[in-house]
């Protein structure tokens, strides 16, 4: 990763999970200052203690404060913009909090990054921002927007400002597999909204290498999207507990507010644009300018090909039944870790099987 050699990177939220995996990986190469910029102190000093390396720094402040980005930003080659509100209750309930940080904050990283002059900004994104029905991904959604239309009166010689869509982050904090393995623990059912809702599976390591792969090739306004398979959540809970080698309940509780039955990565409009690169998908942004008269497809005319395309989801991508799920979730290191401590702590209790129920 010689690109990244005496580099100075700033990451907003960099003391989330994909922060703290981005920093594992950046560490081992030869960049010269890694910049952790977030608004909880206690989570700095974890980091500083757990790290205990000099070339890392941190930055107090707030994405919704243009001026404490503003001096993070000096200086910098590189900008990952990971901080967000992510959890789809909260947001619904607090929908302002989720503009402000989501939108307005992205716009002022965004907005800073360009002004000094950094080399490239590659912005972390959601599938809840393809037709979006809550208000997470409607900010994130629009964060895309801010994102694309900052690049429209950019010179070529300009930071380059990129996205990366990505679903749901196995064992990321607030996701699911870390709930079910807690409720083992505690000896409590499995709980799952409705067991055929599905969901992509993304381990942390890939979300670090999809973003490495947009800083190394994006292009202005490029959105990447990682292929990546799906489950449904009941098959998910049944691996979950098959790893832990219990017979515990699973218990349907209902769709949570302003959740999906399943999640779109690539709708069909942007797949009409896309370059297909293995693992990857290629997003071009929408190269229009402000007149719009030149353009007959805003007015006059369609596009067949459109038509014919499918939406890139949950429900049609590589579906794993159980026995798969158990070995991609048992690689991941988390859960190696919690199974390492349930093996030398578990009760004899969860040993007596229990019949399957469902509410």
């Amino acid at each position: 990763m010689t690109e990244l050699d005496k580099k100075i990177i700033l990451i907003s939220g960099g003391t989330g999970s994909f922060g703290k995996a981005v920093v594992h990986r950046l560490l081992a190469t030869d960049c010269e200052e890694i910049r952790i910029f977030s608004r909880d102190e206690w989570k700095q000093e974890e980091m500083r203690i757990a790290y205990s390396n000099p070339r890392l720094k941190f930055y107090i402040g707030d994405v919704r404060d243009k001026q404490s980005v503003d001096k993070a930003m000096d200086g910098v080659d590189l900008v990952f913009h990971a901080a967000a509100l992510k959890q789809v209750p909260s947001c619904e309930f607090f929908p302002m909090q989720a503009v402000q940080t989501n939108i307005i904050g992205s716009h002022n990283v965004i907005t800073s990054a360009i002004e000094h002059q950094i080399e490239r900004i590659v912005c972390l994104s959601t599938d809840k921002a393809a037709y979006p029905v809550n208000a997470m991904g409607i900010s994130k959604a629009m964060m895309e927007k801010v994102a694309m239309a900052s690049t429209l009166m950019l010179k070529e010689s300009a930071t380059t400002v990129c996205l990366v869509r990505y679903g749901n982050v196995m064992c990321s904090r607030g996701s699911v597999i870390p709930l079910f393995i807690k409720q083992i623990k505690e000896g409590k059912p499995l709980t799952v909204t409705v067991p055929y809702m599905t969901r992509f599976l993304l381990a942390l390591s890939e979300a670090v290498e999809l973003v490495l792969f947009a800083f190394e090739n994006a292009e202005q306004g490029d959105l990447f999207i990682k292929k990546a398979p799906a489950c449904t959540i009941g098959d998910l809970a049944a691996a979950v507990r098959t790893l832990f080698e219990v017979d515990v309940p699973i218990q349907t509780i209902g769709i949570r507010h302003g959740e999906k039955i399943y999640e779109t990565l690539a709708t069909r409009e942007e797949l009409a644009r896309a370059e297909d690169m293995g693992d990857y998908f290629r997003i071009r942004s929408d190269s229009r300018d402000l007149n719009y008269q030149k353009y007959k497809q805003y007015f006059s005319e369609g596009d067949l090909q459109e038509a014919e395309i499918d939406d890139y989801t949950s429900h049609n991508t590589r579906r794993l039944g159980v026995e798969d799920v158990v070995k991609v979730v048992g690689r991941l290191p988390e859960v190696q870790e919690e199974l390492e401590e349930w093996k030398m702590t578990r009760p004899i209790s969860t040993l007596e099987g229990s019949a399957i129920s469902n509410r």
